[in-house]
């Protein structure tokens, strides 16, 4: 192994990652980088099935409960951050896992983000009132009027992409889209991936279990703990907003509960669409543990 190695397990929420990835961090004698943007807040223990105490003792992890819910937090300083830690963590072990479903971080460490000004706090704060006074429509409409190309194709209803662009396009007088080259970023390590998938019907009874579970858990009262801050976009998650929505007395609880479900079994799918685009990415179900580090260990015997 002459180039240290980063292993990536990704997949669909509730597909069944987080076993196998300490399985596998376990053969390596190593620790796990998390993926998940959301697992970064520290009281979004039980909606983001954070690693558990016993978890992070078999392996350590990194990227787990280190920001608080007001903490401005974007992809492009996962990067930066996850490229600083990979270093270290290189020194002592060449392999790394890394493992989680949020598309855009896992993109940021493998393919790298377009190097985007950062945005100065005073045009932050100016868009996000302008969001709350305004509106997320009014702001679709002037995004379409300052950059028609990146306003076909962002989520509109996603209204930190769409405020996003339009600090960008205020703050440099130059259109989001001319920043984004997609061009692939060299890395100075060697990246494995692996996919894990199941059928719709297995994975879609997980999701529904696993959220029956995260509400014996106790995931109301995390969704209560939190609630005075729900305006915040790292609560525009599915599990609490929709238990917020319960709590405003717009729903009942199991009403909320099944949309919880739902909003899952979709995001799933979203996470497969995404997956599947990237050809570097090598398919297992996740019962298949013997074969997964057969083929690891096969790669790592290729220059």
């Amino acid at each position: 192994m002459n180039k240290p190695t980063l292993i990536v397990i990704i997949g669909p929420t509730g597909i069944g990652k987080t076993e196998l990835s300490l399985s596998i961090a376990e053969a390596y004698h190593t620790s796990i980088i998390s993926a998940d943007s959301r697992q970064l807040y520290a009281d979004l223990k039980i909606g983001t099935a954070a690693p558990t105490p016993e978890q992070l003792k078999r392996v350590p992890h990194y990227f787990v409960g280190t920001l608080k819910l007001t903490d401005y937090y974007s992809a492009a300083q996962y990067e930066t951050e996850v490229l600083k830690t990979q270093e270290h963590l290189f020194q002592t072990n060449p392999v790394v896992v890394m493992t989680g479903g949020s598309m855009m971080y896992v993109d940021a460490v493998c393919k790298g983000i377009d190097d985007i000004p950062t945005v100065d706090k005073e045009t932050r704060e100016l868009m996000i009132q302008r969001y709350e006074t305004e509106g997320l429509e009014r702001l679709c409409a002037e995004l379409k009027l300052l950059d028609p190309e990146y306003y076909n194709i962002v989520d509109l209803k996603n209204p930190k992409r769409v405020i996003h662009a339009l600090e960008i396009c205020y703050m440099t007088g130059k259109t989001y889209t001319s920043f984004r080259t997609r061009t692939t970023k060299e890395r100075p390590f060697r990246i494995i991936k692996i996919g894990l998938k199941r059928d719709r019907e297995e994975l879609y009874e997980r999701i529904n279990k696993r959220v029956d579970i995260m509400m014996e858990e106790g995931l109301l009262e995390e969704a209560r703990s939190v609630y005075p801050y729900r305006q915040l976009n790292s609560l525009n998650t599915v599990g609490y907003k929709e238990l917020f929505n319960y709590l405003d007395g717009q729903w009942e609880l199991p009403f909320a509960i099944e949309k919880i479900k739902q909003n899952s079994r979709i995001y799933s799918r979203k996470q497969v669409t995404w997956f599947k685009r990237d050809e570097e990415i090598t398919w297992f179900h996740p019962d298949q543990q013997e074969e997964i580090l057969k083929y690891i260990s096969e790669c790592l015997k290729k220059e």
